[in-house]
C-alpha cells in the first residue's frame, strides 16, 4: 500500500474514486441480449445459460423438496449452530424495526394513518461461484420473513453437477424458503423480472453480484421492478490513530480486499508510524489468505492516506461515504457522533467488520460506490410499502373543505375544488 502524506482539499477527490469500472458498454449491452433472450424463451434460456457459462445440464431449474432436506446433513453442526445464532441475532435487530401503525387527527374530523404493508413477491439473487454467501440469504430471507412478504423466491447459479451448495439449500429451508431456482448472473436477474414458465416475476429484486448483476438489476428497475439499492464492488474505510492495533487494521482491510478483485480499502491515520505498520502487516498478513491473489489484486486500488486530525480524517471519510467504516481510535463514540455518509459504522478496537457481514444482527447489504450518502443499507423497511390513509367526517370536511377550495382555485385546478364544493353543497342541502 502506498501511503500518501497530508494531500490538500483539492486534491481529495481523486483519491476518493472507486476503481474504473472497465467495458461498462460492453457489459450493458451483453446484458440486454440477455433479458432479451430470457422473455423470448423463458426457461430454455436458463438451461442455456446454466450450461454456457455454470457448466451445468439442468433437467429442472428448481430445488426440489428432497434437495431441501437433504441439505442439512452435509453442513457441519457446528455452521449449522452458528448460522442459527447468526440469524437470532439479525432477526432481534430487525424485529425491533417494527413501528406501531400511528393515528393521527391532523384537525378536528380529520384522521391520517399510515399502515405497513409487505411487498407481494420479492426476489433474493445469493452469488455462488468461489464464495457462495449464505450469510447475504440471512440478511434478505430473514427480514422478509419478518416482513411478510407472501412470496419469497431465491436464485443462486448451480455447480456443474447442477446441485446447489448445500449450507445456502440448509439457510433457505431454516428460513422457510421453498422456491429455489438454479440460476445465477444476469439472466436470474431477468427471469425475475419478467418471469418464465418456472421463475414468477417479482415487484422488487435484492442481492449482491458482479458487474453483470449490478447492470442487470439496474435494467429491471428502468421496466418496473424495484431493487434494494445501486451497489458495486465491497469497500472499506478504516480511520485509525495512534492507539489503533495495526494487526487488527491490517486484518480488517484485508477482509474487504478478499472478496473481490475490484473492493477497495482505504485507510486513513494521523500517525505516520500506525500507517507504516499497518501496510507492513497487510504484506505479511497477505501471504496467509487463501484467496491471497484476490486481495493483491483488490490492493492495487487502496490507499494509506496521512492527515493532520481526526477532524479532517472524518471530513474525508463523509465526502467518500464508505458502505463499511471502521473508527479504530480512543474516542470513537464522539468521532462516530460525525458520521454523516457511511452504510454501516464498527467502533472501537474489537468491533470488526466482519461481525457485522456475518452475526452482530445488522444487515451487510449496504450501499457502495459512493451512495451511502443517499441510500440507506437493506432493513426491514426495505420489504415493506407504506401506505397513508384518511377519512374526514362531516364536521372534518366543512372545516378543511375552504381550505382546499382556495388552493385548488389558485393552483388552476377547478375540478379538484369542486370535488369538495359538491360534497358541501349535498351536505349543506341535507341539514
Amino acid at each position: 500500500m502506498q501511503i500518501i502524506p497530508y494531500p490538500a482539499p483539492a486534491e481529495w477527490p481523486a483519491l476518493q474514486q472507486r476503481p474504473a469500472q472497465q467495458e461498462a458498454r460492453q457489459v450493458e449491452e451483453r446484458v440486454r441480449a440477455i433479458f432479451d433472450d430470457v422473455r423470448q424463451r423463458g426457461d430454455e434460456a436458463l438451461r442455456h445459460y446454466a450450461a454456457e457459462l455454470d457448466g451445468a445440464q439442468l433437467d429442472s431449474l428448481l430445488v426440489s423438496a428432497e434437495e431441501l432436506a437433504a441439505a442439512a446433513a452435509q453442513v457441519p453442526a457446528e455452521l449449522q449452530a452458528a448460522i442459527r445464532q447468526a440469524r437470532q441475532n439479525i432477526e432481534r435487530f430487525h424485529a425491533a424495526q417494527r413501528e406501531a401503525e400511528l393515528r393521527l387527527e391532523t384537525m378536528p374530523g380529520v384522521e391520517c394513518w399510515r399502515r405497513a404493508v409487505p411487498v407481494q413477491r420479492v426476489g433474493l439473487y445469493i452469488p455462488g461461484g468461489t464464495a457462495p454467501l449464505f450469510s447475504t440469504l440471512l440478511m434478505l430471507g430473514v427480514p422478509a420473513r419478518l416482513a411478510g412478504c407472501p412470496e419469497v423466491v431465491l436464485c443462486t447459479p448451480p455447480a456443474k453437477d447442477g446441485s446447489v451448495n448445500s449450507v445456502i439449500l440448509f439457510t433457505a429451508a431454516l428460513l422457510g424458503i421453498t422456491q429455489v431456482v438454479k440460476a445465477g448472473g444476469a439472466q436470474a436477474v431477468a427471469a425475475l423480472t419478467g418471469g418464465t414458465e418456472s421463475v414468477p416475476a417479482v415487484d422488487k429484486i435484492f442481492g449482491p453480484g458482479n458487474r453483470y448483476v449490478t447492470a442487470a438489476k439496474q435494467l429491471a428497475a428502468q421496466r418496473g421492478v424495484a431493487i434494494d439499492m445501486p451497489a458495486g464492488p465491497s469497500e472499506v474505510l478504516v480511520i485509525a490513530d495512534e492507539t489503533a492495533n495495526p494487526v487488527f487494521v491490517a486484518a480488517d482491510l484485508l477482509s474487504q480486499a478478499e472478496h473481490g478483485p475490484d473492493s477497495q480499502v482505504v485507510l486513513l491515520s494521523n500517525s505516520a508510524a500506525v500507517l507504516e505498520q499497518v501496510t507492513a502487516e497487510v504484506q505479511r498478513q497477505l501471504l496467509e489468505l487463501p484467496r491471497q491473489e484476490v486481495a493483491a489484486l483488490a490492493l492495487r486500488e487502496s490507499r494509506a492516506i496521512l492527515l493532520s486530525s481526526a477532524e479532517e480524517m472524518l471530513q474525508f471519510s463523509n465526502q467518500y461515504a464508505p458502505e463499511h467504516l471502521i473508527l479504530a481510535v480512543a474516542n470513537a463514540d464522539e468521532l462516530a457522533a460525525g458520521v454523516t455518509s457511511a452504510g454501516s459504522v464498527f467502533l472501537g478496537h474489537l468491533t470488526p467488520e466482519a461481525a457485522g457481514d456475518y452475526a452482530s444482527g445488522t444487515n451487510h447489504t449496504l450501499p457502495t460506490n459512493g451512495y451511502a450518502r443517499n441510500y440507506s443499507g437493506v432493513s426491514l423497511d426495505s420489504f415493506l410499502k407504506k401506505i397513508t390513509f384518511q377519512r374526514i367526517t362531516p364536521a372534518g370536511l366543512r372545516t378543511l373543505g375552504p381550505v382546499v377550495e382556495i388552493m385548488a382555485e389558485a393552483e388552476g385546478l377547478r375540478a379538484h375544488a369542486r370535488a369538495v364544493t359538491l360534497r358541501l353543497a349535498a351536505m349543506k342541502n341535507e341539514e
